[in-house]
């Protein structure tokens, strides 16, 4: 029985990889059409990323409306403003965004949950704009990472590049956009609990849901029996966006620590996005080509969590961060991780992670090296790792909490 229509907006959706906010839409979306009906709205490469993701479609409609099961996808055509770059393109999704708010017609009922999937103006305005226009429906607003500070940057301890100009930007777009939130908003959807401090008067009205990650606990067990056997060929894995948040250009130089100490010490990076012209640089500048192999972004899968089987630890070195998924699924491989002391680790991984001080590359390094080492550390931070993913991450159990609290 479908007692909920739910609208998801993600016309901020793009590339190749896929960002947290992305994947939350993605799997929630997979859980709640099962007895809801649910209607996604975005553009092209954001279709691709669902069909990539496995949120597929059964047939195409003249209307250009796609279905399977009851969820259905309303793909807006970019045509011409793909062809002129990042920044026209990104504009025109607004001005899409806007057209749809003023065009979808919804019923004005609160049985309708209008979810934006990230706070990008893509997304927020059309929200916006429908709340505005039906009064009685849920506006569910996804907020999945404040920015930093302009004249902090991407840190939240000392680092020697900070990235301002891209933190600037970040914080720009963010600005006109959290009052808005803050005030129309019927829900809003954080992944930890510094990030509820932003939202004060919602919060007080228990309005602000807390959404942890999760990970794809059925194929992840599948893939970690067939591959349960293999020999570990790598020292350590990671995985994320090569962005200025993550960490992954001082990466390489911990890991020119590590190999000063164990030579044939091997890490293999997968992920792609802006610093990747930035990482290569760094790997050839320090003489790391056999140390480190980068496979770009890697969709999930076979190839990924043969990887991650074959690795015998995760490293997470994000410099700023609201909390993530990407090291979780090697963690539910019983793979121990280590990354910085920051904040939102407190309540994402409150176990099976090793934490170090913030832009301390001595000691990350020396901690991979001594659980490399050390038998008795590795196991027991490696079952934490297994049983808190295995116990806590499942997507089900995150979209059914927080489908109840919408409902």
């Amino acid at each position: 029985m479908i007692s909920l229509r739910i609208y998801i907006i993600a016309l901020a959706a793009h590339g190749q990889g896929i960002s947290g906010s992305d994947r939350i839409f993605i799997e929630f979306a997979k859980v709640w059409s099962r007895r809801n009906s649910v209607t996604i709205y975005v553009w092209e490469e954001g279709f691709k990323m669902c069909q990539r993701q496995h949120l597929e479609i059964s047939n195409i409609s003249k209307a250009s409306l796609l279905q399977k099961q009851n969820v259905k996808y309303q793909i807006s055509n970019m045509g011409i403003w793909r062809k002129f770059g990042f920044v026209i393109n990104y504009l025109a999704r607004i001005i899409e965004g806007i057209r749809l708010g003023f065009s979808i017609r919804l019923e004005n009922s609160p049985s309708i949950i209008v979810y934006s999937a990230s706070e990008f103006w893509m997304d927020s305005i059309p929200a916006l704009i429908l709340k505005l226009r039906y009064s009685k429906i849920k506006w569910v607003a996804a907020w999945f990472q404040t920015a930093p500070k302009p004249w902090v940057g991407f840190t939240e301890g000392e680092r020697s590049n900070t990235y301002k100009l891209s933190a600037f930007l970040y914080w720009l777009a963010q600005l006109p956009i959290k009052p808005v939130i803050s005030h129309f908003a019927d829900f809003i959807l954080v992944n930890n609990e510094q990030e509820r401090k932003q939202f004060p008067i919602l919060n007080k009205k228990n309005r602000v849901i807390v959404v942890l990650g999760a990970v794809d606990l059925t194929q992840i067990n599948q893939w970690k029996k067939k591959f349960k056997n293999l020999p570990k060929i790598y020292d350590a894995v990671f995985q994320g966006r090569f962005h200025p948040q993550k960490g992954v250009v001082e990466l390489i130089d911990i890991w020119k620590l590590v190999v000063n100490k164990k030579n044939d010490a091997k890490l293999a990076l997968i992920g792609e996005g802006p610093l990747m012209e930035d990482v290569k640089q760094k790997i050839n500048q320090l003489m790391l080509q056999k140390n480190i192999k980068l496979f770009g972004y890697v969709f999930d899968g076979p190839k990924k969590y043969k990887i991650f089987a074959q690795s015998k630890l995760v490293v997470h070195p994000a410099f700023y961060d609201s909390g993530g998924m990407a090291a979780a699924e090697a963690m539910a491989f019983g793979i121990p991780a280590i990354g910085f002391n920051l904040p939102a680790y407190k309540s994402y991984y409150p176990k099976g992670m090793y934490k170090v001080p913030v832009n301390n590359l001595m000691v990350f390094a020396d901690t991979i090296l001594n659980l490399l080492d050390n038998k008795k550390l590795y196991l027991e931070l490696g079952d934490e790792s297994k049983q808190m993913i295995s116990k806590n991450w499942s997507w089900d159990k995150r979209a059914n909490e927080v489908l109840a609290r919408l409902s």
